[in-house]
């Protein structure tokens, strides 16, 4: 498929008519006479007089800043000039207070201008910095190809990160590997293919399909709810034994996550991976809206979840990404807790389980941005416990936390499994017994049962959601963070 152009990518992908060149003239100094050359063949060939092309335009009428590469220019090479345009660019969008969305495409550095043009990489990775401090979207699409220190800097450090389908994606070029060490690159390890299979791109995507995800992404993060004021007084619940409940929790027609999002979700984009090298099946990343409010969603996949394949390390490393992208774009974090548990092996152990369960509720409690937990299905350990601290805990009727699922509790007290149902009641994990003690604070009730009524639950526990995360958009932060602690650190005994 032939490369677009960044004029041509830009036609494809904004509001007709709505683009507006930032750019000025650029400004090189004195050169060489045979880099002047190629300056001027590269004009002459692309029809820029950069590498980079950086403006404003809309999607679906909203406003964004765009940082687009020109490949046809000098192989979309970015040297000082190239470097000065993206960040005035930048800190525009940022004193402009708008999302900022980057289209790279570029073999790297401008090897005409050698080290001095190398170190400004460190200028636009100091700039994106500063808008996503701000609060500010920024969104990455890597195109075909995107390589050197253009993908170690402003390639790497979007929000949301995306490619191309078949792009050339990766740090060293595959020419260069060659070169230095005398045999070919491996095939089929820098495509974008491959990294989002390693969790470190959100999603392979074709340019036709940008704008629907620009708007989608942008509907979430720019959404803005009323405040709904408190929630409403909870009627008396059915009583519903222990034992019952851990049965039902474990249907396997119970909903999960996948199904919470297909029926009571305005708006969903799915992410993938710590961005890092890993992606594990047992956690759901993603950017949602439950009517207007919106959240970073991190849930448990009981779906993804296997006896041969649990919830790991990667799993836990997965949410700490999702708690960090809450605090940068200044949205609530929303957890669903749904796992048989987190993985008892020797891989789990090496990968750090337990450092990370410890990391995640360290960060829970202590993180800059408003909080609630949702207890869907079962709980068991560890794995659950990690993404339980919360401004606020809501949870299914016949959902339940425990130390260790209890047939293990019955193995240690009674070296049997068969006082399950007992240890279950002893330990007090039904949903109805954490609200006496005050870990939750809200039940969504089952009529009579979540894998009977799949759509109704669904949209049930939408509406309190939507209720739930309105009300904490609105609340101050810092305050926020305070009660959190101090409702941790002051649980009564039960």
């Amino acid at each position: 498929m032939p490369r677009l152009s960044a004029r041509d990518l830009i036609e494809l992908v904004l509001d007709q008519g709505s683009w507006a060149p930032w750019d000025t003239p650029p400004v090189y100094g004195d050169v060489a006479p045979e880099y002047a050359a190629d300056l001027e063949a590269a004009r002459a060939k692309s029809g820029a007089d950069e590498s980079v092309l950086t403006g404003e335009g809309r999607i679906r009428g909203r406003r964004i800043a765009v940082l687009a590469g020109e490949f046809s220019f000098l192989a979309g090479s970015i040297g000082q000039a190239a470097a000065t345009r993206l960040v005035a660019a930048i800190e525009r969008a940022t004193a402009e207070g708008i999302p900022l969305v980057a289209a790279p495409v570029s073999g790297g550095t401008r090897m005409q201008e050698g080290t001095p043009a190398f170190v400004h990489m460190i200028r636009i990775s100091a700039a994106i910095a500063a808008h996503k401090n701000a609060g500010l979207p920024y969104l990455v699409y890597l195109r075909n190809p995107t390589t050197g220190g253009v993908m170690a800097s402003w390639g790497s450090l979007g929000h949301v990160t995306i490619a191309e389908p078949g792009a050339l994606v990766g740090f060293l070029g595959p020419r260069v590997f060659e070169a230095l060490y005398g045999k070919p690159f491996p095939a089929n390890v820098q495509t974008s293919e491959n990294l989002y299979a390693h969790g470190i791109i959100d999603g392979v995507v074709p340019a036709e399909e940008i704008a629907d995800l620009l708007d989608r992404t942008l509907s979430i993060l720019l959404a803005r709810p009323a405040d709904p004021g408190p929630p409403p007084a909870q009627g008396p619940l059915p009583e519903v034994d222990t034992w019952d409940a851990v049965v039902r929790s474990r249907r396997p027609d119970r909903p999960g996550v996948r199904r919470l999002l297909r029926y009571a979700a305005t708006d969903v984009v799915p992410l993938n991976g710590t961005g890092q090298g890993e992606a594990d099946p047992g956690l759901m990343i993603a950017l949602a809206r439950f009517g207007d409010a919106p959240c970073v969603f991190l849930g448990q996949d009981r779906r993804g979840q296997t006896p041969s394949k649990p919830m790991g390390p990667g799993a836990l490393r997965e949410a700490r990404r999702g708690m960090r992208l809450a605090v940068e774009l200044g949205i609530p974090l929303l957890t669903v807790i749904d796992t048989p548990g987190a993985a008892l092996s020797p891989e789990a152990e090496e990968g750090g389980l337990a450092g990370e369960i410890a990391r995640s509720l360290a960060d829970l409690v202590t993180l800059e941005a408003p909080t609630l937990c949702l207890m869907l299905g079962q709980g068991n350990g560890g794995g659950a416990l990690a993404l339980l601290p919360a401004d606020r805990v809501v949870a299914a009727q016949h959902a339940w936390l425990s130390p260790l699922p209890p047939e293990g509790a019955s193995a240690i007290v009674h070296r049997d499994t068969e006082h399950a149902p007992e240890m279950a009641r002893a330990q007090r994990i039904r949903a109805i017994d954490l609200q006496a003690a005050g870990v939750v604070d809200r039940i969504i009730p089952e009529e009579p049962d979540a894998a009977d009524e799949a759509e109704a639950f669904c949209r049930r526990v939408g509406a309190v959601l939507e209720q739930e995360l309105g009300g904490l958009v609105h609340r101050d932060v810092p305050e926020l963070v305070a009660r959190r602690s101090y409702r941790f650190a002051t649980l009564p005994p039960s």
